[in-house]
């Protein structure tokens, strides 16, 4: 759901799944299947939303929905995906934000954009979503876990130096903690590195709740 350019949906086609995406139809969804095909992978593109996949019932193990549940109508977003499942499926919310720490280029961006536009109201994100579990459990799920963790992503300067092994990981089991995160300077000729905090729900639909 919400698959964007199907980064989600291509590591599970090369993992060995059978994945349908869905997605209205943006600019996006061509983008999606150019870099399937150079993944040599094969993903089932579907126009539709959240709320209405047309997909067909009780046909799927797994449905995620990453960097997207903002976007959807709750309670018409948990029908669908309860249609969709089969008994045992689960359902995985995951989400990551950058993290505006004192001091640090994230919180200096955000500072730069209500500079230029006070209206914006997106800034000061926690990366943790209380709202997102009691969305699953309105909808009767069970088995509902959350867990969230802190990572800096390095980023590099173009033509800069690569970035990889530089990614030092903090990772809680508690998604209720402000867990710290250690601010990170660089030049111009190496990796910046953001704080950011991922956050996941994953939950599962037993075969008793049908």
């Amino acid at each position: 759901m919400g698959t964007g350019t199907g980064s989600l949906a291509r590591l599970f086609a090369l993992a060995g799944a059978e994945v349908s995406e869905v997605d209205p139809p943006p600019p996006l969804r061509g983008r999606a299947r150019e870099i399937d095909r150079a993944a040599g992978v094969a993903v089932d593109h579907r126009i539709g939303t959240a709320e209405d996949t047309g997909l067909p019932d009780r046909s799927f193990h797994v449905v995620p929905a990453v960097q997207c549940w903002h976007w959807f109508d709750a309670p018409k977003a948990t029908a669908e995906i309860r249609r969709l499942l089969r008994p045992g499926g689960r359902v995985v919310i995951a989400h990551f934000d950058w993290l505006p720490l004192p001091g640090n280029l994230v919180a200096a961006t955000e500072q730069l954009i209500t500079a230029y536009n006070p209206a914006w109201s997106m800034g000061g994100g926690t990366g943790l979503y209380p709202r997102w579990p009691t969305d699953l459990a309105t909808a009767s799920f069970t088995g509902i876990e959350t867990f969230s963790f802190d990572l800096d992503v390095p980023y590099t300067q173009p033509g800069g130096p690569a970035a990889s092994g530089q990614v030092p990981v903090s990772a809680r089991a508690c998604p209720t903690t402000r867990y710290g995160a250690s601010a990170t300077t660089s030049t111009a000729s190496s990796p910046t590195a953001f704080p950011v905090r991922s956050s996941v729900f994953p939950t599962a639909l037993r075969p008793w709740d049908w």
